[in-house]
């Protein structure tokens, strides 16, 4: 006989989708978030946008997927054989019954194990406060020299130049060459920065290249660099990659641009905002020029009073002299200042002309041709004034003088001695006198009066 069949029941029986939601419960619940690295193989991105592969190495592989929109944010395109760093959560797909590994995050291998250094490196300078605001130094409120420390055949410097040129080309900039990546270039950006500090020709520098991967900007990690940039009394701005990118040195510089662009603009300020700056600063001059001239002429003024205690001839000798003087100084210093004008509006002229501000320069020239005659004119007709004021003075003079009244047939009568002789008494008989007519002296002696004089 054959044996009786086993004729008892389980309490609870499970359908295969209860079973593969308890299993996908344990296993999310025994594995909240992993890292993961392997090989990455059988990749497929379909239209919905998600990425479906699997990650494997030498003895297993697992399927992985990583759901849209966070596999738009790759910063690298997954391909076959790729060895990628992963972080994701392990659950279970029901309708088949296979376990996989949803991605949130992914990463060139390489670059994770990089990542990892460069946090490491930024919390410990961090600690030591060398990326702290209050060591950080302001940039100059005018930029007359920098000096760009960057690759000279890449995009950056020709953009940092092309911006500098086109909104302040006053701006003297110099190219510092060094390779901005590879196993050499901290080192070489190192020794140049530090040769820039030491010359003392610069306002500020900036460290500038192109955007990339961070291995490609990892020259820009360098603890040594970050060392050298904190302590450099020469402001310095980084602008390293592109706005998403980030390196030690824009943490260690005193500003940090998000392209080179933008520290450029940083630097250069625009032609126009200029404009108000300089209309006051005419104005300050003007104010000044007719103050001096007020005051120049109220020096003439007490001269002129001065003058009066002076005998005539000799006044008028010095009022001539100091004319000449003070036209003498007044000419040499105009010319010295038309020189100095001359030559700064032909630098600026040519710099402009560099720029092709042409509207601009047309009207910088009619405002000069107006404004050029005024101080000349200013001067001729002072001159002519001072002349007929001159003229006149002399005439008031030769009215009182005794010259004039012995030049109409009168004559002064001296005692040898200089002592005028006024009366008939004051003379005697026998006595030498000097007649002074208008041509010349006749000497006299007094004979006695006859008795019916």
């Amino acid at each position: 006989m054959s044996p009786d069949p086993d004729t008892s029941r389980p309490d609870r029986v499970l359908t295969p989708s209860q079973l593969n939601t308890l299993a996908r419960d344990l296993l999310e619940g025994a594995f909240p978030s992993i890292w993961i690295e392997g090989e990455l193989g059988n990749v497929s991105r379909p239209s919905s946008g998600h990425l479906y592969f699997t990650l494997k190495d030498a003895r297993a592989q697992i399927r992985c997927a990583m759901f849209r929109p966070k596999s738009s944010w790759l910063r690298f395109t997954p391909r076959e054989g790729l060895r990628v760093l992963g972080r994701g959560r392990l659950t279970l797909y029901e309708a088949r019954g296979e376990f996989q590994l949803v991605l949130d995050h992914m990463e060139e291998a390489g670059e994770g194990a990089l990542r990892r250094a460069f946090d490491e490196l930024k919390a410990r300078l961090a600690e030591e406060g060398l990326f702290d605001n209050e060591r950080k130094r302001p940039l100059p409120r005018f930029v007359r020299r920098v000096g760009v420390i960057t690759s000279p055949t890449g995009a950056a410097v020709r953009d940092v130049l092309s911006v500098l040129a086109r909104r302040f080309p006053l701006i003297e900039a110099d190219v510092l060459p060094v390779p901005v990546q590879g196993d050499g270039a901290a080192p070489q950006i190192v020794a140049m920065l530090q040769r820039a500090i030491a010359s003392q020709r610069y306002d500020v520098l900036v460290l500038a290249r192109g955007g990339g991967s961070l291995e490609d900007l990892w020259a820009f990690n360098d603890e040594r660099l970050a060392r050298t940039i904190a302590a450099s009394p020469v402001p310095i701005v980084s602008a390293v990659g592109h706005e998403t990118d980030f390196s030690l040195s824009d943490f260690a510089a005193d500003v940090r641009a998000p392209t080179p662009s933008v520290a450029a603009e940083l630097l250069a300020p625009h032609r126009d905002d200029l404009l108000p700056r300089l209309r006051m600063l005419e104005a300050r001059l003007r104010n000044l020029h007719t103050q001096r001239l007020r005051q120049a002429m109220q020096r003439a003024d007490r001269a002129w009073l001065r003058l009066h205690s002076l005998r005539p001839q000799a006044r008028l000798d010095l009022l001539h002299r100091r004319q000449d003087d003070a036209l003498r100084r007044l000419d040499a210093a105009w010319k010295r200042r038309m020189e100095r004008e001359r030559a700064h509006l032909r630098h600026a002229d040519a710099v402009l002309r560099a720029a092709h501000p042409q509207r601009r320069i047309a009207r910088l020239r009619e405002r000069l041709a107006a404004l050029a005659p005024r101080p000349q004119s200013a001067i001729v007709r002072r001159i002519g004034r001072d002349a007929v004021h001159l003229r006149g003075l002399a005439r008031s003079l030769e009215a009182v003088s005794p010259l004039a009244t012995i030049a109409r047939g009168y004559s002064i009568l001296q005692h040898e001695d200089g002592r005028i002789v006024r009366s008939v008494l004051d003379a005697a008989p026998g006595d030498r006198l000097s007649a002074r007519v208008s041509d010349g002296q006749l000497g006299l002696r007094v004979e006695p009066r006859d008795a019916d004089d």
